[in-house]
């Protein structure tokens, strides 16, 4: 699997956010995001299966993510697919497949939200009020 397989992912998370902290101090946070394939049944639509992704999260993009998210939020998540290997305490070799996560929000398909500048992220003009120009 490459390196720089970007996905984009849309579902819900399982559980609340979990934010930790490296010896260092760096923020991470970790969640499961439950994904269900829609399926077009005739004239209806009816749930596929279910997959579940283990998003990771560093930074103050996983500080914002447990300041914002809880269980059942439906979410947008854009990142890179990596695989991380490792032994088991009994020579078991085990693989999983994450998403670090470059960009998390909410979905605003059946929600509402305000963006708010967060503490620490520059000034702002006033609540909900950005100052910087546009990324486009």
């Amino acid at each position: 699997m490459s390196e720089t397989e970007r996905v984009t992912l849309v579902g819900n998370l399982t559980d609340d956010p979990d934010l930790r902290y490296t010896p260092n101090g760096t923020e991470v946070a970790n969640f499961r995001l439950a994904v269900t394939a829609r399926i077009k049944d005739g004239d209806t639509w009816r749930d596929g299966d279910t997959s579940f992704y283990r998003i990771t999260a560093w930074r103050q993009l996983a500080e914002h993510i447990g300041d914002s998210l809880a269980k059942g939020n439906r979410v947008l998540v854009v990142g890179q697919l990596r695989a991380r290997s490792w032994e088991t305490p009994e020579g078991e070799r085990r693989t999983v497949v994450e998403v670090q996560a470059e960009e998390v929000g909410p979905s605003l398909r059946w929600a509402t939200a305000k963006p708010e500048r967060a503490a620490g992220n520059g000034s702002a003009k006033g609540k909900g009020e950005f100052n910087d120009d546009p990324p486009f």
